[in-house]
């Protein structure tokens, strides 16, 4: 006799992992899609679930999916500023670079919906998600650098290349992806260098740091 083909037993996920399977599902529909033009349904089937059990596990609706789903790729974000200590900073930021660039590639709709504040669903705690987003990137480029209590000057020039390089981003984005990526971060890097290199002339704290990077690069 042939052997009949079992069916696979079906797993109830715990209530954690069906939340994760959810937002997965509402991230994966958002990275590609403006949030506004995805529905609770359009969720449900991406996950393979029923709407109402959609609603169980956010009972706020679109709203509450939407900034979970964002707080959730806003901890994606953030883990892409953690770097080891190894190396000159430069390199690390770099590295950290690389990761941020993959981020936006993967989720280029979602980033770009999410930066330029286009989104109906928006609001106050959403625009906080992602403003915590950038000074988390603010206090780990400090702590690379070294620096444990940035001036006014330093701290205005870190968080205005943040700015720039989300700016950039979606210039990227709009540019179908050009320049090559690697051109892209090294032309990041350069930029930090050189809005250091312009505050340095005002700043004491900022110009003993821009001799300790040209050092490091020599090393």
């Amino acid at each position: 006799m042939t052997p009949q083909a079992t069916t696979p037993a079906y797993r109830r996920l715990s209530v954690e992992e069906r939340r994760s399977q959810l937002l997965a599902a509402a991230l994966s529909l958002f990275a590609h899609r403006a949030p506004e033009d995805v529905s609770l349904d359009d969720v449900a089937e991406a996950a393979g679930v029923s709407r109402p059990l959609v609603y169980r596990y956010f009972p706020g609706g679109k709203q509450q999916l939407y900034e979970a789903a964002l707080g959730s790729a806003a901890e994606e974000l953030r883990q892409c500023f953690d770097e080891t200590r190894q190396g000159p900073p430069l390199s690390r930021l770099s590295r950290v670079l690389d990761r941020y660039l993959t981020f936006v590639d993967e989720h280029d709709t979602g980033f770009s919906a999410l930066l330029q504040g286009g989104s109906v669903v928006e609001t106050s705690r959403t625009t906080a998600i992602v403003d915590g987003v950038r000074r988390a990137a603010a206090e780990h480029i400090y702590s690379h650098l070294g620096i444990s209590d940035p001036g006014p000057r330093l701290r205005m020039t870190v968080r205005m290349w943040i700015t720039a390089v989300e700016a950039a981003s979606l210039i990227w984005l709009d540019e179908d992806k050009q320049p090559p990526v690697d051109e892209l971060r090294d032309w990041l890097v350069e930029q930090f260098v050189a809005v250091l290199t312009v505050t340095a002339a005002r700043d004491p704290q900022t110009a003993a740091l821009v001799g300790a990077l040209g050092e490091d690069d020599r090393d």
